[in-house]
């Protein structure tokens, strides 16, 4: 089934950002009005809702609170979808798609929070069939990348034996979301084996990964995300498992280490990076690589591609659904350009 935008297409322009003000937040807003779209800022706290400009650019701004749901339908008023940028997501997921549902509204979030993903799934979708709107977790660098860079790797294969995700990062400099977040998600985290999601062994497994340039061979940590959740949902895969080298990671946990820094005008960092999926059928393999620069800028391209394909129609399906099962992957990553390089070796297109 295809999802046809039920909204009027004057109404299919606005699209709710909760989070608006935050990091994350603020690149999501800039790419939907470069798009055309007419964004409806959302935060919690209406001081940096005001010190973050949106009202000087023409935008209503609105506040909510997840913990009075009235507060939340009244800010989702007039939108096509909801995109959630704020974290955690253990705290701010269920709320908001309770009241996506309610207003039988799009959602789609960023999360990297392997528990608030398998919740989304577990919890919503029955609810979201049956109202026939689409709810995508984790759409955005961490889960959603890995997910299409893998389904487009899989190309014709209907079942892989392994799949192994590299991300390579120059450096790490955290938001405080990102810190909050990793100080609220302390649940073990999930591989896949056997094609179950079973518990990563502690400690956790280390090696070595001969990434492209321009990384080359790195000492990597198996650091599984929301990959493995959304990537499960609908690859036929017996193991799946997630690497991060070790720099960024020195990074992300010295609690000196100074949030992300603009170096453009878009207010984009100079961070790198390099994911590099590599699936394995019996001896053959094939792999997919993406490069680009500041993971939490490009989350904007893709969860804001992710928003127009679902509202002009092109996307498959209703309920909740992974990135790689709804869209053509291929062709998705291609349209990221030139935020993303792309990349495909030995699969058949």
């Amino acid at each position: 089934m295809t999802v046809r935008n039920r909204i009027s297409s004057e109404s299919g322009r606005f699209v709710t950002v909760f989070g608006a003000s935050g990091h994350t937040g603020r690149f999501v807003v800039a790419e939907l009005r470069r798009r055309g779209f007419t964004p409806i800022p959302i935060g919690r706290d209406a001081g940096r809702l005001a010190a973050s400009g949106f009202q000087e650019l023409g935008m209503e701004s609105r506040t909510a609170n997840i913990e009075d749901p009235a507060s939340l339908d009244r800010a989702l008023v007039g939108g096509a979808a909801v995109i959630n940028c704020a974290g955690p997501f253990l705290d701010t997921a269920q709320p908001l798609i309770e009241a996506a549902l309610r207003a039988g509204m799009h959602y789609l979030d960023v999360t990297a929070e392997q528990p608030s993903a398998l919740a989304t799934f577990e919890r919503f979708a029955a609810s979201a069939r049956e109202a026939k709107i689409v709810v995508v977790p984790a759409m955005g660098f961490y889960g959603g990348l890995g997910d299409l860079l893998a389904t487009a790797a899989m190309g014709d294969w209907k079942s892989a034996d392994e799949i192994r995700i590299g991300i390579a990062l120059d450096s790490w400099r955290p938001t405080l979301g990102t810190r909050l977040t990793g100080q609220r998600n302390t649940a073990p985290r999930l591989v896949i084996t056997d094609g179950k999601l079973t518990p990563l062994g502690n400690p956790a497994p280390t090696s070595s990964w001969a990434f492209p340039e321009p990384f080359g061979a790195q000492d990597v940590m198996e650091l599984p995300l929301t990959e493995s959740i959304v990537i499960g949902r609908h690859l036929r895969v017996s193991h799946l498992h997630n690497y991060i080298n070790l720099a960024p990671l020195r990074d992300l946990r010295d609690s000196t280490t100074p949030p992300p820094e603009a170096a453009d005008e878009t207010g984009r960092s100079a961070q790198i990076f390099l994911v590099d999926v590599i699936v394995r059928n019996g001896m053959e393999t094939r792999r997919a690589i993406a490069r680009g620069r500041d993971i939490y800028a490009f989350t904007a391209p893709l969860v804001v591609e992710a928003t127009q394909r679902i509202l002009d129609g092109s996307a498959k399906g209703v309920g909740v659904l992974a990135p790689g099962e709804m869209f053509d992957a291929p062709s998705f990553l291609r349209a990221l350009a030139p935020e993303l390089t792309f990349e495909r070796l030995g699969a058949k297109r």
